[in-house]
């Protein structure tokens, strides 16, 4: 089953996507991601919009490095129309996931975006919730708090 997501995002917000069950053996997994600006070729905007296991501060710093994050989106679109330009760059993780989501934007004007989110839910066998969990509150402590 896929289940869909929407929303506005204020510059600087973070919206909190609410997926976790009692005994966590369903599991999620982002099959598509998209985004746009609030008004697309009106205004100028550069944006990160990204996906996170906990709570976080939104950034136009990217670090794929960081364990947290299950996806970015970049975009950017000019507002002039003698010259109009649009670039996005969107990257998701394949990763089964049992525990509630973030989402939030940062763009250098502080214009808004709207986002767009499928994920796959699937049922998890005991030990596989065990494991999920369990690397959800190694990587971050306050999961499980």
């Amino acid at each position: 089953m896929i289940k869909t997501f929407r929303g506005l995002l204020l510059d600087g917000e973070v919206q909190r996507i609410r997926l976790s069950t009692k005994k966590g053996k369903v599991g999620y997994r982002i099959t598509n991601f998209q985004v746009i600006q609030e008004q697309p070729g009106q205004q100028d905007t550069e944006s990160t919009v990204t996906i996170n296991k906990v709570k976080f501060t939104p950034l136009n710093t990217i670090d794929l490095a960081d364990g947290n994050i299950l996806g970015v989106a970049y975009f950017s679109a000019t507002g002039a129309s003698a010259y109009p330009q649009n670039s996005f760059t969107i990257i998701f993780e394949q990763e089964v996931f049992n525990q509630d989501i973030f989402i939030g934007t940062k763009d250098l004007s502080g214009k808004a975006m709207n986002y767009y989110l499928e994920i796959e839910t699937m049922s998890l066998t005991d030990n596989a919730a065990v494991v999920s969990t369990l690397r959800d509150v190694r990587l971050n402590p306050q999961v499980g708090a």
